[in-house]
């Protein structure tokens, strides 16, 4: 799998020349817009896209991957006299990548109904057997269901493989922009994960923050000045409730994040919201953090990596709110 496929989506006319490879001079910079909401009128040639897997390729991989895994699932199933025993059985696995894809397993078989957060953690068995228990199915059901699938299982193999690589796209986004960034402000330090890792918490970044664990992705640092404070999210499919669910989650952040700057005179601070991918382009989601921007544009800036080149400039880091 490639990491960051820069392309518009499918069918669309070619971008213009405004990509990230201006970073390294091979094309001239675009001048900047003025806001977020200025670049909706062509927003697909700003988009920057994440690819996947193609069906049936990920199968042979897949079955070789989680085989051990459904012969694993078998051999506790014909050993469990009940389900509860089994999810019992299950939670006792010692390694824990193996214990969470049986459990993912035991979800599919047993009970759906079980949130897949509890089966991952193994200290919950019990109380998922006290809370969930009552609609497992029958374990001589689940018998005859898991014996009428072959083994390996293509279909829950599959399955199995979409979980396998769930957030590698923001993973892979966020990689590019740390790069992206240190390439652009070589003088500035970024602190911040730049794949799977724990999420800075802000009260780490201010001493007498009153939400100490507000979690941030980012923080740009001149010296010992805190510039900026960012969060950085891949947009795929997201919509309805989630979308409502992200941006109303980063006016929240903006507006606690900025209210704790002014009351303590940090008006250089900024707030930057690094988003991509096509989910952008669904429903309101462009026009919504368009509006969060426009908020507060001296201290507030919504960017794609494709924007990032222009838009994000020293002089704006630098500048007091």
């Amino acid at each position: 799998m490639s990491d960051i496929d820069e392309q518009i989506l499918p069918g669309e006319p070619a971008a213009p020349p405004h990509d990230v490879v201006a970073l390294s001079g091979a094309s001239p910079l675009p001048s900047p817009r003025s806001s977020f909401a200025a670049y909706k009128q062509d927003a697909r040639h700003w988009i920057t896209l994440v690819t996947g897997e193609y069906y049936p390729d990920i199968l042979q991989d897949a079955c070789a991957l989680y085989a051990p895994v459904l012969q694993q699932f078998g051999q506790m199933l014909r050993e469990s006299e009940t389900s509860v025993r089994l999810l019992l059985n299950i939670a006792e696995i010692p390694n824990s990548w193996l214990r969470v894809q049986v459990a993912r397993v035991f979800r599919k078989y047993v009970s759906p109904e079980t949130p897949v957060e509890m089966l991952k953690q193994k200290r919950k068995a019990t109380r998922i057997t006290e809370e969930f228990g009552g609609t497992f199915r029958p374990i001589h059901e689940v018998q005859a269901a898991f014996d009428s699938r072959p083994l390996p299982d293509e279909a829950i193999c599959a399955l199995l493989w979409e979980y396998k690589d769930r957030g590698k796209k923001g993973y892979d986004l966020t990689t590019r922009f740390f790069q992206m960034f240190r390439e652009q402000f070589p003088a500035l330090h970024l602190d911040g994960p730049e794949r799977a890792g724990r999420d800075i918490r802000l009260g780490s970044v201010f001493e007498d923050y009153p939400f100490p664990n507000r979690p941030v992705d980012f923080v740009v640092r001149e010296g010992e000045a805190i510039l900026a404070i960012g969060l950085a999210r891949y947009d795929g499919d997201r919509g309805g409730a989630q979308e409502d669910d992200r941006t109303g989650g980063y006016k929240n952040c903006a507006d606690e994040i900025l209210d704790y700057c002014h009351a303590h005179n940090l008006n250089q601070v900024k707030v930057l919201f690094m988003n991509d991918g096509p989910g952008l382009l669904l429903g309101s989601m462009w026009d919504d953090y368009a509006s969060i921007e426009a908020r507060n544009p001296r201290r507030i800036m919504v960017f794609t990596l494709r924007m990032m080149p222009t838009r994000l400039t020293l002089d704006w880091l630098r500048a007091a709110g």
